[in-house]
């Protein structure tokens, strides 16, 4: 963040703001990111990011790239605005007279971010999943049908409607209510964060102009990208762990997994290690940008102007 001193409500204005600007732009690569997470190999569907999109255009239509992204974008605010917010809490209240903090500090200030943001990040991740997946496991579905259909020629079949979806999650929302399952989100998110604002902190304080002069918007931009995929890569086995388990439709022949250790063991013993990376490359094109335009936002100055608009109390 910037070192210069920013109110709290001007801190969640700029995270939210960030966030929005942010899903906006990156919300179709994230699709792909999910979708590729999910897929197994003996249901593979798409082969790349591209193929993905393609293939999504082809059978739900442009918007069909957004699925999901109402969620995102109601819930997006309060998550941004509550990490970055919670990083700058905690990275002042871990100064001393406002001394540069030790790396160890700065990972502290990380984790505790991480760590408040999971309010949020849950019940949002679980909801977007299941409205980005659907696609999918409805192209899978339809695909079966037509090879057990003598007339594939009829315009009918399987159909995953946004209504049936969120009735689906309804009736499914009580299995997703044990402890563990409301945690986790955490172990990707404590790691990221721990990761992400050293990282950014350390690059940003490279670009600086002299000693107290701050790092140009430009520095800001690219000190966000690199620090977001660089942290973004480093969990991304968490990651498929995390959006297998959230997911709570599957297709017929596809694994299922009764908690952290059994999804281990059945993603090594049927895909191998390398399924652990997959949608890698989609999550760092989407974080970098993410938090690239969060510190542009923060460098900018937006929540300060915004509030500017609004009537002040007198004291």
């Amino acid at each position: 963040m910037a070192d210069k001193q920013i109110s709290l409500p001007a801190k969640l204005i700029n995270g939210g703001v960030a966030g929005l600007i942010g899903v906006t732009c990156v919300f179709p690569i994230d699709l792909a990111k999910t979708r590729l997470q999910n897929q197994q190999n003996g249901s593979r569907l798409y082969t790349s990011m591209s193929d993905c999109l393609i293939k999504t255009i082809r059978s739900e239509g442009y918007f069909g790239m957004y699925r999901g992204a109402a969620v995102n974008l109601t819930l997006v605010t309060p998550e941004k605005a509550i990490k970055l917010a919670a990083n700058d809490f905690f990275r002042f209240h871990l100064s001393k007279d406002g001394q540069k903090l030790t790396l160890l500090k700065e990972m502290l200030a990380g984790c505790g971010a991480g760590t408040c943001q999971v309010i949020v990040t849950t019940p949002m991740e679980m909801l977007k999943i299941q409205l980005q997946d659907a696609g999918r496991i409805g192209e899978r579905a339809i695909g079966q049908w037509k090879k057990a259909s003598l007339d594939s020629t009829k315009d009918s079949g399987p159909h995953c409607s946004g209504t049936r979806i969120i009735i689906h999650i309804l009736f499914l929302i009580p299995r997703f209510s044990s402890f563990t399952d409301q945690i986790l989100p955490l172990p990707r998110d404590v790691p990221f964060s721990i990761i992400y604002f050293p990282l950014f902190a350390n690059l940003n304080n490279l670009g600086k102009r002299g000693a107290e002069g701050p790092a140009p918007f430009y520095v800001s931009f690219a000190s966000g990208c690199i620090a977001g995929s660089t942290a973004a890569v480093a969990v991304n086995p968490v990651d498929v762990i995390k959006t297998r388990l959230q997911s709570l439709t599957r297709g017929s022949q596809e694994d299922t997994y009764s908690g952290v250790t059994d999804c281990i063991r059945k993603i090594l013993r049927n895909e191998g290690p390398g399924a652990f990376l997959k949608g890698a490359y989609c999550r760092a094109l989407v974080i970098a940008p993410l938090f690239g335009i969060a510190q542009v936002v923060y460098f900018l100055g937006v929540g300060e102007y915004i509030l500017s608009f609004l009537p002040k109390r007198n004291n």
